[in-house]
């Protein structure tokens, strides 16, 4: 084993019992694709499934799994024809079996923050779906709560500014800039501490870099 994977390997059980302590299910996975085939476990034939916006999905290979499995029900807003029918998406998506997600950041005492512009991916994370489900790269692993917001703004909204085409001062420059336009997608930042529901938060920490 290599010294990175032995860090990540240590790191991520330090991260799950952390993790247990604040009534959310901690894993680890060496590979994307473990990590793939762990999410989809948790899925049953039948479930109504949902996604918040996430390049780990996608990067990961779950989002590709999750549209061509025809035994759920996914709430794919990408297929949706009209601003309406992703409204009714998203809020079809509080009533989820399974929620899948990423986060922006997570720290070493198992703190997850996330940030959002319209806030229908932080929203379901709260309430709602009856389990969501976390795929999260070491490279989004911090020390602390502080280095983890400073992360989500500074780290992980930039690219993903630049992703959705949004004309921001961060996707210009590539520095937070603290703006209020209308293309801004730092909305709401949410920092969870524990879950509310014993087990409904499962976080899959993965042995690589992914996502932003």
């Amino acid at each position: 084993m290599n010294p990175k994977q032995a860090y990540y390997e240590a790191c991520a059980a330090s991260i799950c019992e952390a993790l247990k302590k604040r009534r959310m299910e901690g894993y680890y996975c060496k590979t994307a694709a473990e990590a793939k085939d762990l999410a989809l476990s948790f899925v049953q034939s039948g479930d109504t499934v949902s996604f918040g916006g996430s390049m780990t999905l996608s990067e990961s290979g779950l989002l590709d799994a999750l549209r061509g499995n025809k035994e759920i029900r996914l709430l794919d807003r990408s297929q949706a024809s009209s601003p309406a029918e992703i409204e009714e998406i998203y809020a079809a998506a509080f009533r989820a079996d399974a929620y899948f997600m990423s986060t922006n950041a997570i720290t070493l005492s198992g703190e997850l923050v996330n940030i959002d512009g319209n806030g229908n991916r932080v929203a379901a994370f709260i309430w709602g779906p009856k389990q969501v489900i976390l795929l999260v790269g070491m490279n989004k692993v911090c020390p602390t709560l502080e280095d983890a917001c400073r992360r989500a703004r500074q780290i992980a909204a930039p690219p993903n500014c630049v992703r959705l085409n949004r004309q921001t001062p961060c996707a210009a420059t590539g520095l937070c800039k603290d703006c209020y336009g209308d293309d801004c997608i730092c909305s709401q930042t949410v920092i969870t501490r524990r879950s509310g529901v014993i087990g409904r938060i499962k976080v899959i920490l993965i042995g690589e870099a992914l996502g932003y």
